[in-house]
C-alpha cells in the first residue's frame, strides 16, 4: 500500500507521525507542521482510502490502516517514531500502541474512537450513503460535529472531505465498523497523552475520559468550547500540549 504523505523539518530528527480523521488529509495538520518541524521530522500522510494514497476496493480493517503506517516507517528508513493521531487517525494510534510497542516511542490521541464498533450498523448506513451519493452527501453535517458555531475557517476542511474518494470514506467507516480496541489498552506500554473536548458530538468525551485509566500511566486533557477537530480550531491551545508530550 503506497500512502502519500509529506516530509517537513532536519532529516535526522526524531520522526513524528500525524495520521488524520476519517474524511481528511495530511493538510489538516497544517496549524501543527510548522511549529513540530522545528523540533522533528514530521511526516504528515493521508489513510488509505484518502487524499493522493492508493484506494483499494473496501472493505477495510484497523489492521489493513494500522499496518500501512508500519509500511510507511519502513519506507522513511525509521527504526521508530512518535504519533499524532486525531478521530480515524486515534484509532489508528491505539491500534499502534497495543500491536507494534517496540516502534513506538510515544502517542498523543485527540478524540480516538476506542470501541466504534459499539455503531456498528450506523458506520454501515454511513458507508452505503457515501457509496451511493458520494461524501457530498454527509459534508455538511460532518462540518456541524466538527467544529462549534462561530468557527469560519471551513473551507479546507470542507473541500478535503468533497475531494475524499467515495469508497476510501466508505470503506474506512467499515473498519471503524468493526474495531473494538478495548481488550489492549491495559497492555499499552508507552507514554500515551489523551486529548478530548467538552462539545465533542462524533467522539463524546464520556468514551475518551475512560480511557485515561485504562491505559497505563496515561495522561488526560480536556479541552473547553471545542468540538471534534480540536486540533485545527484550537491549535493555540493543542501545540503546547504536543511540544510537551512529545519533547
Amino acid at each position: 500500500m503506497r500512502l502519500n504523505y509529506v516530509e517537513t523539518g532536519p532529516a535526522d530528527a526524531p520522526v513524528v507521525l500525524l495520521g488524520s480523521s476519517l474524511g481528511t488529509t495530511h493538510a489538516m495538520w497544517a496549524p501543527q507542521t510548522g511549529v513540530l518541524s522545528e523540533r522533528f521530522r514530521v511526516v504528515a500522510f493521508d489513510h488509505r482510502g484518502h487524499g493522493e494514497s492508493e484506494v483499494p476496493a473496501g472493505p477495510y480493517t484497523i489492521d489493513d490502516l494500522g499496518g500501512d503506517i508500519l509500511e510507511l516507517l519502513d519506507t522513511l528508513g525509521a527504526d521508530q517514531a512518535s504519533y499524532v493521531g486525531i478521530s480515524l487517525g486515534g484509532a489508528v494510534g491505539l491500534w499502534l500502541a497495543e500491536n507494534a510497542p517496540d516502534r513506538f516511542h510515544r502517542f498523543a490521541l485527540l478524540c480516538p474512537p476506542c470501541n466504534p464498533a459499539e455503531n456498528a450498523q450506523m458506520w454501515t448506513e454511513r458507508a452505503a450513503k457515501v457509496r451511493a451519493e458520494g461524501t457530498q452527501a454527509i459534508t455538511e453535517l460532518t462540518l456541524g460535529r466538527w467544529f462549534l458555531p462561530g468557527f469560519d475557517d471551513l473551507d479546507p476542511v470542507r473541500e478535503q472531505l468533497l475531494d475524499t474518494p467515495d469508497e476510501g470514506y466508505a470503506a474506512c467507516c467499515e473498519a471503524l465498523g468493526t474495531t473494538d480496541l478495548t481488550p489492549g489498552l491495559k497492555d499499552i506500554t508507552a507514554p500515551v497523552l489523551l486529548v478530548t473536548t467538552e462539545q465533542d458530538e462524533s467522539v463524546p468525551p464520556e468514551t475518551v475520559i475512560p480511557l485515561a485509566s485504562a491505559i497505563p500511566g496515561a495522561h488526560l486533557e480536556i479541552i473547553e468550547n471545542a468540538a471534534h477537530l480540536v486540533s485545527y480550531s484550537h491549535p493555540d491551545t493543542i501545540n503546547p500540549l504536543l511540544l510537551a508530550h512529545l519533547t
